[in-house]
């Protein structure tokens, strides 16, 4: 039996129309938010009525002043939008305003789905170096890109560049056929189809074809000074000690660095050690530099990838 006192708050909405929004259709989304949170909801034309225990109510209450703030900026919400509001109430994300942890792209808003996620939003925007560790499916790289273009979109930078290492199973470009874009496109794969969710496939290749947008293997960055621009490295983990250190050295004025990798699938020769996680115990202590760890639980993939991944940490130890 519960013994939590319980406790009633009721919202009263500006019309009906903005009722039908916000319930979702036949009701899915007072559903979602009664079951996750465990609160009674009753909905009269534009009134909601919330009973529960104290905690659950206030955190109900955040939920639908983020929906409605949401509603306010776009025309509907989704249910991937309420699960993510819903998500970053629960672990805490709600002091945080939904603005500062938007990253919006041409079609709809992009919005962390998880704690750890809004954290490494926030880090993004409030550091010029952010490395982020984690597994896959974390969303690492999807949301790197998002604030590129993001920074993109506003001016804050003039252009995006994307790297990684070419270690992938010890294949080397030079083995590969076609020019420098098609050997290093196999391995830039994950930016580009996170880029074409983000831009319509042609306006990608228009910057593509002007510099606004450049690939470029890890090998090429050396002796470049890159200035007003979004650099991302993915798979950091593959870089080596000396590799990082030049890559992070490439960063000019009114830049901003972003390295993404995971530390548990390192593709470097045995006894070479990693260049991200030599950055991770090195850099730790620099200002304007920031390290986010997301773990199985930012996973936001098939549930079955958290399963996974867990099961191979589990053997690990």
């Amino acid at each position: 039996m519960n013994d939590k006192p319980t406790t009633t708050s009721t919202i009263q909405l500006a019309s009906r129309d903005e009722a039908l929004l916000l319930f979702g259709q036949r009701d899915v989304y007072l559903r979602m938010i009664r079951d996750t949170l465990s609160v009674r909801l009753v909905a009269r034309g534009d009134t909601i009525q919330i009973d529960g225990d104290e905690e659950a109510v206030n955190k109900a209450e955040r939920v639908f002043q983020q929906l409605r703030q949401m509603l306010r900026q776009q025309e509907q919400i989704t249910p991937e939008e309420v699960r993510t509001v819903l998500e970053i109430v629960q672990h805490g994300g709600e002091r945080t305003s939904p603005q500062s942890l938007t990253v919006q792209n041409a079609r709809r808003m992009i919005r962390p789905r998880t704690d750890g996620q809004a954290r490494y939003v926030q880090a993004m925007r409030d550091n010029d170096v952010t490395l982020c560790v984690g597994p896959a499916g974390t969303g690492k790289s999807y949301l790197a890109v998002g604030m590129a273009v993001n920074l993109l979109r506003q001016g804050a930078a003039k252009r995006i560049v994307l790297v990684r290492p070419a270690v992938e199973a010890g294949e080397k470009l030079g083995y590969l056929p076609g020019d420098l874009i098609a050997k290093i496109n196999p391995y830039l794969r994950p930016l580009f189809d996170a880029l074409n969710e983000m831009m319509e496939p042609e306006q990608v290749r228009r910057y593509m074809e002007n510099d606004v947008i450049e690939i470029a293997p890890l090998a090429y960055m050396r002796g470049r000074t890159l200035n007003n621009a979004a650099i991302i490295l993915d798979e950091g983990q593959n870089t080596t000690v000396p590799q990082m250190k030049m890559f992070l050295t490439r960063m000019g004025n009114n830049s901003k660095i972003i390295v993404t990798g995971d530390i548990t699938q390192v593709d470097l020769p045995r006894m070479m050690r990693s260049g991200l996680i030599d950055a991770v115990h090195r850099l730790r202590n620099i200002d304007r530099l920031a390290i986010v760890h997301l773990n199985e639980h930012d996973i936001v993939r098939h549930p079955l990838v958290q399963r996974i991944v867990k099961a191979y940490e589990e053997k690990a130890k």
